[in-house]
């Protein structure tokens, strides 16, 4: 029943594994914080220079054997931010609205993304993000996120926890960097960028809301990096109820 409550308050995050490791050598290593921790900021190195944006802004890993995407720049061309957190954030120029509007920390989000949790490993003995797993994926439902729980942990939804149990730090950190449109939610997507967070900076090895809810199954978000494709649609200021 716990769980279960989890997933309504949560709004049905994903857990569907999107990505295979294929063929390659991958070290099923436990390996010290300060290790995985490097591991997180190479692999999200390797990833900019992998993946690129289509024309709508969505992420795409280049392909090995169709050479139509070469013509795209890698994410690594574009303006890369690394915040002191280890948080790294890359916007499209063309994609950001004009003026926008600053996004605050109590905000209630509507939120466009395609986000995925990642481990880093070593993969030929080179760090890479490896176990993709779809987090969150409003493309698919055509709607956006409303107030979702990783920005802003809602008092009702607390239940005697900090919010750290619940909020990710490096998301927060990274989407305020973005400015928010303030477009209804039936406009098509046309994403803003992405915010690639490292295990640090979001539950590291912490005890967390998301284990909670999969509780008994094998994904475990301890040493998870995540990564945010995405668009905020609008922002508004949160009112007493919303709390």
């Amino acid at each position: 029943m716990k769980k279960i409550l989890l997933y309504i308050m949560f709004g049905g995050v994903l857990f569907t594994s999107c990505k295979t490791d294929e063929d390659l050598t991958v070290a099923d290593e436990v390996v010290d914080i300060a290790t995985q921790n490097t591991y997180d900021d190479q692999a999200a190195q390797k990833y900019l220079t992998t993946n690129y944006f289509d024309s709508q802004g969505k992420i795409v890993a280049y392909s090995d054997t169709d050479t139509s995407d070469d013509n795209y720049p890698s994410l690594s061309t574009y303006n890369v931010t690394t915040l002191p957190s280890g948080v790294v954030v890359v916007m499209i120029p063309t994609a950001q609205p004009s003026p926008g509007k600053t996004i605050n920390s109590e905000d209630v989000l509507r939120l466009t993304s395609i986000s995925k949790s990642v481990v880093a490993k070593k993969v030929n003995d080179i760090p890479t993000f490896t176990t993709y797993q779809d987090f969150i994926n409003t493309i698919n439902t055509g709607v956006p996120e409303v107030d979702p729980f990783y920005f802003y942990a809602k008092n009702s939804i607390l239940n005697g926890n900090a919010r750290s149990y619940f909020e990710i730090e490096g998301f927060q950190e990274g989407i305020k960097l973005f400015k928010s449109y303030e477009i209804p939610d039936v406009n098509n997507y046309n994403m803003q960028g992405v915010i690639i967070v490292p295990s640090r900076a979001a539950f590291a090895r912490d005890s967390n809301a998301l284990d909670a809810l999969i509780s008994g199954q094998v994904l475990s978000f301890v040493d998870r990096s995540f990564i945010f494709n995405v668009q905020v649609y609008k922002t508004t200021t949160r009112t007493t109820a919303q709390y």
